[in-house]
């Protein structure tokens, strides 16, 4: 487990992974900016674009060139979520590390919420939970039966695997060697850390359905994918977990 972050202002990176999202892109770094200010003096916002084909990565580049706190990074074409997060957590420079959607998903203030939890228990991981979901009746039985099925396997006790609202100390997030492409990479996460008998804390927090644009999360070939590194993580490094040092 990490050694506890002893700092109480501590600096923080916020990574947005982003595909088509010129309509919420400048939105999601200006409100997350005025919402880091208020409480950090310290902080970096990352935007990836995972191969955008609308104007999501010129979008990115002129917030970047307008505010010293925010850096892009692009991808030559669309890798999935599990690259592009990746490819944030490579990026960070700060003490704590927190990734969420481009889509205005939350109220960014609470971030604070994390920070202070996370301090306070000593934890290395926060992980966020909707206290309302306000999904299609398919997102909804989708996640149910995801959440029971990684719970299941790998006995997270997880409320909202898929949910994203993370938030880790650096020094934690590069003790994990996250290998996901897809969208299993938030299971990962949270398997990865517990292999690693690091602390995680869990929030609820009030969540706000997406306005534009489409999320492909539930698409077949996103959950062909999940359950194909899910397969693949179980077989590779879940079942010879108790001849690992230190499990």
């Amino acid at each position: 487990m990490a050694k506890r972050l002893e700092t109480v202002k501590p600096s923080i990176t916020v990574i947005f992974p982003t595909l088509n999202e010129e309509a919420t892109v400048v939105a999601s770094v200006e409100s997350v900016r005025e919402a880091l200010r208020t409480r950090h003096d310290d902080f970096e916002i990352v935007v990836v674009d995972d191969g955008s084909t609308d104007r999501t990565s010129a979008l990115a580049d002129e917030l970047a060139a307008e505010y010293a706190e925010v850096k892009t990074v692009h991808h030559d074409r669309n890798y999935k979520l599990g690259r592009t997060l990746r490819t944030g957590f490579a990026a960070a420079t700060k003490d704590l590390v927190f990734y969420t959607d481009a889509d205005l998903p939350i109220d960014f203030r609470d971030i604070h919420r994390g920070v202070e939890l996370l301090l306070r228990d000593g934890a290395d991981v926060v992980a966020g939970h909707r206290l309302e979901r306000g999904d299609s009746w398919w997102r909804g039985i989708y996640s149910v039966v995801y959440n029971r099925l990684i719970n299941a396997l790998f006995g997270l006790g997880a409320k909202d695997v898929n949910f994203s609202y993370k938030l880790f100390t650096n020094e934690a997030l590069q003790k994990l060697p996250l290998t996901s492409e897809g969208s299993f990479i938030d299971a990962e996460m949270l398997a990865r850390a517990k292999l690693a008998r690091m602390r995680v804390a869990r929030l609820g927090v009030h969540y706000f359905p997406r306005r534009s644009g489409r999320s492909t999360l539930a698409s077949p070939g996103v959950i062909l994918k999940i359950l194909t590194e899910m397969s693949r993580f179980w077989w590779r490094v879940w079942r010879t977990r108790d001849r690992r040092p230190g499990t």
